[in-house]
């Protein structure tokens, strides 16, 4: 079975959504829902402990090229999500996207128009994208 595209998936949220036609009620879902999310890593990381977090000040080398600096760059993160932690933000992750989804009916935006572009800017702006 293939994956949906965005567009069906936002067809079927604009299905689903009964309760949450206010575009008040589903920002704050849509905020509500990224908590979430932040708060399922920080109880992996605190609860469960299968990942640990180990931030630091990012250092770079002035003469390093690009692709050398993003071998260097760390994540932050060492260990490897269990099973358990892994179920659980994908869930969070999954209501979140529903509530973006649900944002962009309301809104009347195409989600596979806002990926094709952000896509584009990636592309053309490559390293510089996030800076």
């Amino acid at each position: 079975m293939s994956a949906p595209s965005l567009q069906s998936f936002q067809d079927q949220v604009s299905e689903l959504l009964l309760r949450h036609r206010s575009l008040l009620d589903v920002l704050s879902k849509n905020g509500q829902s990224s908590a979430s999310v932040n708060r399922a890593v920080a109880k992996a990381i605190t609860d469960c402990g299968c990942i640990e977090l180990h931030a630091s000040k990012q250092s770079f080398e002035p003469e390093v090229n690009l692709e050398k600096a993003k071998e260097l760059a760390r994540t932050h993160v060492r260990g490897e999500l269990c099973e358990n932690c892994k179920e659980i933000i994908s869930t969070e992750l999954g209501r979140n996207i529903f509530y973006m989804s649900a944002l962009c009916n309301l809104l009347d935006i195409n989600m596979d128009e806002v990926v094709q572009k952000e896509s584009q800017k990636c592309s053309t702006l490559g390293w510089f994208n996030m800076s």
